[in-house]
């Protein structure tokens, strides 16, 4: 059995209600907290089968754009950044040569970090950064608990810019 994707001269159905939505956000028409049109009438206004509207909502659920609420509807949700570590992991699987292309991402987001560390960090971040290669002195010879020390160092780093967005890429843990 073959499932497809119902086609129009915009493109698919799917990829309609996506861009729908997505365009709705970026105007501001619609925020989180929001509640969607039915769903019936949802399909009409964007011409598709309630079927594909159904799953792509599905799919927006998934990545954490959108709240299927049984009795209530769809609502609008507050972006989750990071739902991205999950959508980065599954793609990194697939690729060759993943640890150089991870080792420079790392590079990238921790060059940036530290730029906004220099301008941002605190005393407590300061504090929180020695402690961190106090650790890393005194694990030289443990490679396991060397290698956490340096994690949680780097860690410190992307914490001490106050970027959210970075800080929720790494997932940092207390050092």
């Amino acid at each position: 059995m073959e499932i497809r994707r119902e086609k129009t001269e915009a493109g698919s159905g799917y990829d309609r209600v996506v861009k729908f939505l997505r365009d709705q956000l970026l105007n501001g028409e619609l925020k989180a907290g929001d509640s969607l049109l039915p769903e019936r009438e949802l399909s009409a206004k964007l011409g598709v089968s309630r079927p594909v509207l159904r799953e792509a909502l599905r799919a927006l659920a998934m990545v954490g754009a959108v709240e299927i609420r049984h009795g209530v509807g769809t609502v609008i949700t507050k972006p989750d950044v990071s739902i991205l570590g999950e959508f980065f992991t599954f793609v990194l699987a697939h690729q060759p040569n993943v640890v150089d292309d991870v080792m420079q991402a790392r590079i990238a987001i921790e060059r940036q970090a530290v730029r906004l560390a220099c301008r941002r960090a605190t005393q407590s971040d300061y504090d929180r950064l020695a402690a961190c290669l106090g650790e890393i002195i005194e694990t030289i010879r443990t490679p396991e608990l060397g290698a956490l020390a340096d994690f949680r160092f780097h860690e410190s780093i992307v914490t001490a810019s106050g970027s959210p967005t970075l800080i929720n890429i790494i997932s940092p843990s207390a050092c």
